[in-house]
């Protein structure tokens, strides 16, 4: 059993533990816990796993300058890097998620190589595409049984499709791939779990890139295909940049309909904005603030210092892990007026809920128009969707680093 470390140099109280769950009685908002950090300051220390002491930082403005500067390194190898999971259980797939644990140059080199895909250009073009699939989604969940649980009828089923189509991953094989991913982004499954979760899925994509080199198609693992036989990529690195972004691109965004539309029928004063809606804008906007509000990345965003960093009056030391957590900086007064309060007219654009600088979400043109698109079809087409259980009987998911719901239960 560890120990608790010596006090802060700077402080007469010892570090506090970190991390600890959101608090059940109110699963949206910060817990008194995270309050408690914010209110230690904008930068100081925690105790988390095996009585390491990294940095927290809580505010938005600091967040905002430390997530664009390059001397905080974002790879996983580092000994001093702050692991979001307790590192017994951390297991391979946290180690191999491709650029998303890399710093440049290399990480921009293998970013450029998607990023073309994602351009918020070609998401206006897959518009039509995705509300289709919307429609078609909603319709099986009204011509199936009630209650329905909404993240297998729609939250899930729709964002895994649309990444499948523009990875060139066989949607039948959905199971396999929400399954593992699961367990990659479970923060209680044992290290062996994480492992072989991320080996299936690794070895999956690994055989669709040599699979596109014979039978291309016109997406984005022929893509990389075309890099490796360039000798730009190996096969080992294709396929982790392959999970990196099917993983993340259905994941995150499932989880954010199934907290948006929760918090949008807890508020149905909000919700009405939504409905009655005919401006693009209005729906924008009203996304923004969604996602400012919940914050999905609930264990913060991880780095570690290359140099010493003078930030809020401390000094980072190089070799030092550092925490910065987007639910406070999404619920900082300084950012964001009365934030604790769901306000759909809000100009949340400033959130950090795909974090900011060289490492900001490669994706967040994607779950910005599906959740465009999702939110207003569902409660337009479905005018009297309501939960079929209390909020408190939801099953949120305290047990993984995406925050989220297990199942969310609707009826109409």
């Amino acid at each position: 059993m560890t120990t608790r470390p010596e006090a802060d140099a700077n402080s007469a109280h010892p570090f506090p533990d970190f991390p600890h769950p959101r608090s059940s009685a109110c699963p949206f908002g910060v817990s008194p816990e995270m309050r408690a950090l914010r209110d230690r300051g904008a930068v100081s220390r925690v105790r988390s796993w095996g009585g390491s002491t990294p940095w927290v930082v809580t505010s938005h403005a600091e967040q905002k300058a430390l997530l664009a500067d390059p001397r905080l390194s974002a790879d996983f190898s580092h000994p001093g890097f702050p692991s979001p999971v307790d590192p017994e259980k951390a297991g391979r797939g946290r180690r191999d998620m491709s650029f998303v644990g890399m710093d440049d140059p290399e990480h921009a080199r293998l970013r450029r190589m998607v990023s073309g895909v994602f351009t918020v250009k070609r998401m206006r073009a897959l518009r039509p595409v995705v509300q289709k699939m919307t429609d078609d989604f909603i319709d099986s969940m009204l011509a199936g049984p009630r209650p329905a649980d909404l993240v297998q009828a729609l939250a899930l089923p729709l964002p895994s499709l649309v990444i499948s189509r523009l990875l060139g991953v066989p949607y039948e094989d959905h199971e396999f791939f929400q399954t593992n991913s699961r367990t990659i982004v479970s923060s209680v499954a044992t290290a062996e779990a994480r492992s072989t979760a991320h080996t299936n899925l690794a070895g999956y994509l690994d055989d669709l890139v040599a699979r596109k080199t014979t039978d291309p198609g016109d997406d984005l693992l022929t893509q990389l295909g075309e890099r490796v036989g360039a000798g730009e990529l190996t096969r080992q690195q294709a396929a982790s940049m392959g999970v990196l972004l099917l993983l993340g691109g259905h994941e995150t965004t499932a989880n954010m309909i199934t907290l948006g539309t929760l918090l949008l029928l807890e508020h149905p004063g909000q919700l009405a904005a939504i409905r009655e809606a005919d401006d693009p804008k209005v729906i924008a906007d009203a996304v923004e603030e969604l996602l400012r509000y919940p914050s999905i990345v609930h264990l913060g965003r991880r780095r570690t210092a290359l140099e010493d960093i003078d930030i809020a009056g401390e000094t980072i030391r190089a070799g030092e892990g550092v925490i910065l957590l987007s639910e406070l900086a999404n619920r900082d007064p300084s950012a964001f007026p009365d934030p604790d309060t769901l306000d759909l007219t809000r100009d949340a654009r400033s959130h950090l809920a795909f974090g900011a600088g060289t490492h900001h979400c490669v994706g967040q043109p994607l779950a910005r128009m599906e959740l465009q698109i999702l939110y207003p079809t569902l409660f337009c087409r479905v005018p009297t969707l309501r939960t079929a259980v209390e909020t408190d009987q939801v099953p949120f998911k305290h047990d993984a680093v995406i925050y989220g719901v297990h199942e969310l239960p609707v009826t109409w």
